[in-house]
């Protein structure tokens, strides 16, 4: 039998091609790259669209800072214009809104102002000094606060040339206001040391010419501390309130220039008693004194500020200035003994050419107690006039020259008495 023979298996075929598909493929991916081209043109086309509004708000922002760059000029042209001189000084006193307030002129009135709203309102404080417009009195600047102040440091060498050692006498008065005034100035750590507060004020009195003045100026030759000296009179002013305000600009610069010290010589003329005022001139100097006891006893005590005040009578003065924590100690000169005018005449004649015949002692032991000056002023002129009775004789002080003086001097003293 024949063998049955199984026929071969057939290859498998190959998947026709699908050319339809492939062409959809094509189809949908060229559409996709058309409509992300749409898209990429359309944000290029919004972009563009945005940079030129970008630049035309450039354009705009750039003329508008023109703008205000011009008007920015014409408003500094006009504060200048405002502010050009002259200007009329007076004195701030309150904040009544935020735009004006109220001013006192150097006139003695007081004005209702607007106020320039480029001025800084942090330094509109009571008391300050401030430049009003000429016109309409407006408030168009702030003024530094020396800038109207009339009271000045003493410099360094504007300084008396006094020592100690040029006082004849005085040694008690010496010794009570170098502790007083010197001493806490240059060893504060002593009085923290002991518990004790320095004094604050020291009061010089007695008769004049026994060196209440000289002697504050061997204290401001001696220290390092700042100097500043004044007359009781110079605080009465003409006008309302320029008497308390100077008081307060002497304080305050002692206080920016700490340590200080500060020397009110004739402290009679503003710090009499006070009394039942009947005249504004007499209120004004009340109102100096009142200026003048707060700031004594209102100023730090940690600050090195010490007042120095001298007088010729002091029994007028107001008992509140006398009293503790104020005038803390009180130093009197009394008129000069024997000792004192033997002491005067040693050291106003240390640097004279006297004659052998002058006799030093026939002055002193006189017991007429003429003013303290006159000697002086006789020591200080002896070589001066002896030079002019003697010029070629003699190169020294002779007795009868002085004696001439001495008599001259005299009368001179006794003619301004009466």
């Amino acid at each position: 039998m024949a063998a049955v023979t199984n026929p071969p298996a057939a290859l498998p075929s190959a998947p026709p091609p699908s050319y339809p598909a492939t062409a959809a493929h094509c189809a949908s991916s060229s559409s996709a790259a058309a409509e992300d081209d749409d898209d990429l043109y359309g944000r290029l086309k919004s972009l563009q669209r945005h940079m030129e509004f970008v630049e035309i708000q450039e354009e705009y922002v750039k003329d508008e800072q023109k703008n205000l760059k011009r008007e920015l000029l014409r408003a500094q042209e006009e504060v200048k214009r405002i502010q050009s001189v002259p200007l009329v000084i007076g004195q701030f006193m309150e904040m009544v809104d935020g735009n004006n307030g109220i001013v006192g002129s150097t006139t003695g009135s007081n004005y209702y102002v607007r106020i320039l709203s480029t001025i800084n309102r942090e330094l509109l404080k009571p008391s300050a000094s401030v430049a009003l417009h000429r016109h309409s009195n407006a408030l168009v600047d702030v003024l530094p606060p020396e800038a109207d102040s009339s009271i000045s440091l003493l410099a360094s060498s504007e300084k008396p040339n006094v020592l100690y050692s040029d006082i004849g006498g005085c040694d008690i008065q010496k010794q009570e206001i170098r502790e007083a005034v010197e001493l806490p100035l240059t060893h504060h750590e002593l009085y923290k040391q002991i518990g004790i507060d320095p004094p604050r004020g020291v009061l010089l009195y007695g008769p004049p010419g026994t060196g209440k003045t000289m002697l504050a100026k061997a204290v401001a030759h001696h220290t390092t501390a700042a100097f500043i000296r004044v007359v009781g009179s110079e605080f009465v002013q003409k006008y309302l309130g320029e008497g308390p305000r100077m008081v307060r600009d002497v304080f305050r610069l002692a206080k920016e220039n700490a340590p200080a010290i500060i020397f009110i010589d004739e402290v009679d003329a503003i710090a009499t008693a006070r009394f039942d005022a009947q005249t504004g001139a007499d209120r004004e100097v009340q109102r100096i004194l009142m200026e003048l006891l707060n700031q004594m006893d209102g100023f730090d005590q940690t600050v090195n500020v010490k007042v120095i005040m001298a007088t010729n009578r002091a029994d007028t003065l107001d008992p509140a200035l006398l009293r503790p924590g104020r005038l803390d100690r009180k130093i009197e000169f009394p008129l000069p003994d024997r000792r004192q005018k033997r002491l005067v005449f040693q050291v106003c004649t240390s640097k004279m050419n006297l004659s052998d015949e002058v006799d030093l002692e026939d002055y002193v032991s006189r017991p007429d107690k003429k003013p303290l000056f006159v000697r002086k002023l006789a020591c200080m002129l002896f070589e001066k006039i002896g030079m002019l009775f003697s010029p070629r004789t003699s190169r020294r002080v002779t007795e009868p020259t002085s004696r001439s003086l001495i008599q001259i001097l005299t009368s001179t003293s006794e003619a301004t008495k009466c």
